[in-house]
């Protein structure tokens, strides 16, 4: 093992890095990051033994800026053309059983070109790991996943990750299919929220029919189509005008009102929302306020994150809502934050009481 390596948004390398960086040294790991700018990945260079740790112990899920990592057994360089496969399965043959395998890319343009080759080259390669008793004969979720990043059609990464610390999704990107009848392409980071933060076994008791939600900022409903397909109720709160397509459904109540001056009349919504342009120590000041007072039980919001020193900030914002939280003396709760896939200069976070 070399290390591990981390896949991110093209352009946020420099976050990615400085974030393992910092979580690694907190768990007694040294190692040194490797960068491209816009490359999509981070190589994470540390001891063969601490990279296997690394990739048992550093849970995903604490990682802001990074969307899968897996640990780096080999790179494979100057690929013959002919045959691919041979040197793959030669350091497979080094690797404990594996229960699946991907073949990914970074998440670039360079990337996407080579997605088709990926796609056609895992069946043989299948064939092949199952042929030598590298991969199991079925699928096994019990068992570690192999990952196969194409650099370039010469150039792989070649490890794995742990079945219980990994992204479910190919490359850790969801495929999500806009809705033609959304008002708006944000409602997208709402879907992806609920698909990463709410495990899918907890969707039908907390992303169930009924609920109370309420949506800060909701012009034009971008958000709120999301909580009305899933059934709530929802109160959207923006000056602006609501899609005409969402107040047909009568589950929206559009109150015109300054989303940070507006409270609920009940203590009954279980859903906060919000993805106001503001400044994200004023967001999170708002969000921490609603949970405090009780007027929500769960509350998902995006930062806008600054032009410099991203990670440094982010770590700031959730700080701050952290210790007012605890502070707060209400019992305890928990708070993840993610760059999701269709993010762009903005981080997503999630906190709910316990």
């Amino acid at each position: 093992m070399i290390g591990i390596v981390a896949y991110c948004r093209a352009g946020f390398e420099g976050d990615c890095a400085a974030e393992l960086q910092a979580k690694t040294a907190a768990m007694g790991v040294y190692g040194y990051c490797q960068t491209q700018p816009d490359s999509g990945y981070v190589m994470y260079r540390c001891a063969s033994e601490e990279a296997d740790h690394l990739g048992r112990k550093l849970a995903l899920n604490s990682l802001i800026f990074t969307r899968q990592f897996f640990v780096v057994a080999n790179e494979l360089n100057e690929l013959p053309e002919h045959d691919r496969v041979s040197p793959m399965l030669a350091v497979c043959a080094e690797l404990p059983l594996m229960g699946s395998v991907r073949v990914e890319t970074a998440d670039t343009n360079e990337g996407r070109e080579l997605s088709t080759f990926c796609r056609k080259f895992t069946v043989p390669l299948r064939q092949a790991l199952r042929k030598q008793q590298c991969l199991t004969d079925k699928e096994s979720s019990n068992r570690p996943t192999l990952h196969v990043l194409f650099i370039n059609k010469q150039q792989v990464l070649l490890g794995y990750s742990y079945s219980y610390n990994q992204s479910p999704w190919l490359m850790g990107i969801p495929r999500l299919r806009s809705p033609s009848d959304a008002p708006s392409r944000s409602t997208l980071k709402l879907d992806e929220a609920f698909s990463l933060f709410v495990p899918a076994e907890e969707h039908a008791t907390r992303l169930q029919s009924g609920l109370k939600a309420v949506d800060l900022g909701a012009a034009p409903g971008g958000w709120t189509y999301q909580l009305v397909r899933r059934g709530m109720m929802v109160e959207a709160v923006d000056n602006g005008p609501m899609a005409e397509s969402l107040m047909e459904t009568g589950q929206v109540k559009h109150v015109r009102e300054d989303g940070f001056r507006y409270r609920p009349k009940k203590f009954n919504v279980t859903w906060l929302v919000c993805d106001m342009v503001e400044k994200p120590a004023r967001v999170g000041e708002l969000m921490t306020a609603w949970l405090l007072e009780g007027y929500c039980k769960e509350a998902i919001f995006n930062l806008k994150l600054p032009m410099k020193r991203r990670y440094a900030a982010v770590e700031e914002y959730l700080e701050r809502i952290q210790h007012d939280l605890s502070e707060g003396g209400h019992g305890r709760f928990e708070i993840n934050a993610k760059h999701l896939y269709h993010d762009r200069e903005e981080i997503t976070v999630h906190v709910r009481w316990l």
